[in-house]
């Protein structure tokens, strides 16, 4: 009798555990996630200038906070270091923007600020592109490059959760669905000054 009853909780077992397992993939399929594309530094007049693009998924709890009035700030970082065996990498340069993506119900359309400049979308989808790509911003002086040397190059676009309304905030800690997993790129790069001419 005992034979014929463990097959069939073995059974009921993995059926279990098969339903939680899509209820776990299910809910990572709702949080959103920031993405780097591409990335690449390009030479510009003073220095060095970068270029990149990232894949914004907010997911549907945020797509629906931004389109009820709820402002997302998202926070572009850029460090650019030098590697040194002896001590900690060298910190060359750095950039930081912070932008803020809100719906305007008035006029029915997305804007997005970068400090005191603003640009109007009507829809969600051609915001987030718009803020997916840095063109061409200067990041590096020319002074501070030496010829050969190797240095390493990161670029994080991320929600700044911390400037959400504070009851907010309290569900982002406690809830997935408010929260974006933003991945950082990071690569190597050997200046040299013959490749800029």
């Amino acid at each position: 009798m005992t034979a014929f009853f463990t097959p069939c909780w073995k059974k009921r077992l993995l059926e279990a555990a098969g339903i939680l397992l899509l209820a776990f993939a299910a809910s990572l399929a709702l949080a959103g996630s920031i993405e780097p594309r591409q990335a690449a530094l390009v030479p510009d007049e003073q220095g060095l200038a970068l270029s990149a693009e990232f894949a914004i998924d907010l997911g549907p709890r945020l797509e629906e906070a931004v389109g009820r009035g709820v402002p997302l700030f998202f926070r572009f970082e850029f460090t650019f270091e030098r590697r040194r065996w002896y001590w900690a990498d060298e910190h060359i340069a750095g950039r930081v923007l912070e932008y803020k993506l809100a719906y305007q119900p008035l006029s029915r359309q997305y804007r997005l600020s970068l400090g005191s400049l603003h640009q109007n979308f009507a829809t969600l989808e051609e915001a987030l592109r718009a803020l997916a790509r840095v063109a061409r911003l200067h990041v590096v002086d020319r002074a501070s490059l030496i010829a050969g040397e190797t240095y390493r190059v990161a670029v994080r676009l991320s929600l700044d959760h911390s400037q959400l309304p504070k009851p907010l905030q309290v569900d982002a800690l406690a809830d997935r669905d408010w929260r974006i997993e933003a991945k950082t790129k990071k690569w190597e790069f050997v200046y040299s000054p013959d490749a800029f001419k």
